[in-house]
């Protein structure tokens, strides 16, 4: 056997751990869908200036505390799997930093479109936000549906002597007939699940359009939802137990996004608010069932799971009480903003003379 990372044996608190990291993941993609959805959509539901301010603000309260659940899926990864963090990085560098010069990108254009009264200015920024927001949700939708297939992963020689796993896949190996349809059903989803929340933070006529928007882009996220399920379960999960599970969290995906598409429809934009919502979470879900136990890699002369990649149960244990302490208080934090933020906005509440905020 060759040598690797010193194992954490078979301890409990690794598949608490693998689970907490799915939970921070489905967090993520839950608050933030939404919000890459909103920015995705500012050019083609924004008719001018002043509707597109409308939608900054409905995620403007927010977005930026979204993004810490982003942050916590990684660092908890880093502390709780260091073997699956390293080898994360030491074949896909490009993509994460794609996802990173995104963020960036998004950050800086909603903070700065405020700056200047110029309509170019602000024209400028808002395109920035749309595409920091689309090049993240393309890359991580292309990101999990190549770790539902599996990375391939080989041996790679240390300075100590020792061996390492190293991803093998090529960058443009990552793009895959699956692999492109889980980007597109990111960005067609987070386009939906953020017109939901346009339409739940808003009145009148940018109300009328985003449900109207919802209704569309839904059917089509329920079409490639399907083309991805059936992809999913056939091509990729082997029946060992878990394809059971993963058909019905796929099904259910599908269900969902064609329940929010008709009864946002009817005026019930909170409930297909949650339909997306809930959709995109077992979408996540399903995809790290399948990636339980090998961490989304297909490993070759080499041994690597999830156990190998784990850090010694004092660390785990360390973490658990940590978490069992601070994610309540994080958690209260974030649900008292979105409840202080909970009111409807309007067009007309926005002074003419006032520059973008």
């Amino acid at each position: 056997m060759l040598p690797v990372l010193e194992t954490a044996a078979h301890s409990p608190l690794t598949i608490v751990w693998f689970i907490l990291i799915t939970v921070l993941w489905v967090g993520f993609f839950f608050l933030e869908g939404f919000d890459f959805g909103v920015a995705m959509l500012l050019p083609f539901m924004g008719r001018d200036d002043k509707d597109r301010r409308l939608m900054v603000n409905t995620i403007g309260p927010t977005w930026d505390g979204n993004e810490v659940w982003l942050l916590t899926a990684g660092g908890a990864t880093f502390a709780a799997f260091p073997g699956w963090y390293a080898t994360m990085f030491s074949g896909l560098y490009l993509p994460l930093l794609l996802v990173l010069l995104g963020l960036i990108i998004r950050g800086v254009s909603f903070e700065y479109r405020s700056k200047h009264p110029s309509s170019k200015w602000r024209n400028t920024f808002d395109w920035m936000a749309t595409i920091g927001s689309f090049l993240p949700t393309l890359v991580l939708g292309v990101g999990f549906a190549n770790f539902v297939r599996g990375l391939a992963v080989g041996p790679h020689p240390t300075p100590d002597g020792g061996v390492a796993p190293l991803v093998t896949t090529s960058f443009w190996g990552l793009f895959t007939p699956f692999a492109l349809i889980g980007g597109i059903l990111f960005v067609v989803l987070f386009c939906a699940h953020g017109a939901n929340f346009v339409a739940l933070k808003t009145l009148g006529d940018m109300h009328d359009r985003a449900r109207k928007t919802s209704a569309k882009l839904g059917w089509i996220a329920t079409a490639v939802a399907l083309v991805w399920a059936l992809m999913f379960n056939i091509m990729y999960v082997t029946n060992d137990g878990r394809q059971v599970l993963t058909w019905i969290l796929c099904l259910l995906v599908v269900v969902l996004l064609a329940a929010g598409s008709a009864v946002v429809a009817k005026g019930r934009e909170g409930l297909a608010f949650l339909c997306t919502g809930l959709g995109i979470a077992l979408m996540i879900v399903a995809s790290m069932v399948a990636m339980y136990g090998n961490l989304g890699y297909r490993p070759s002369g080499i041994p690597f799971d999830m156990w190998i990649a784990s850090s010694t149960p004092y660390t785990l244990k360390i973490m658990t009480i940590s978490a069992c302490i601070f994610v309540p208080i994080v958690l209260a934090y974030q649900i008292w903003s979105y409840w202080v933020f909970r009111k409807r906005l309007t067009r007309e509440a926005i002074p003419d003379t006032a520059v973008a905020a």
